[in-house]
């Protein structure tokens, strides 16, 4: 029985390294609470409030806010 625990070195990812939201039109993120899909054509993050009001977000804004792959991960 061993005692020591090996960790895998490619997968820890520094904190402080920016992510890059993906650019494959229909992509889909998570930013606080609320899904945003790319428009292929106009390069926006379009989605809705809390009370279903439609939103768009350019990349740029997205960054700021935090964002994530699933709706529990956003920065």
């Amino acid at each position: 029985m061993s005692t020591t625990t090996e960790t895998r070195p490619e997968a820890v990812m520094p904190s402080a390294a920016p992510r890059v939201l993906p650019t494959a039109p229909c992509s889909v993120v998570w930013s606080k609470g609320h899904a945003y899909v790319l428009e292929g054509f106009r390069a926006r993050w379009v989605g809705v409030d809390d009370r279903g009001r439609p939103q768009a977000f350019t990349g740029a804004d997205l960054q700021r806010r935090g964002w994530g792959y699933t709706r529990g991960s956003q920065n």
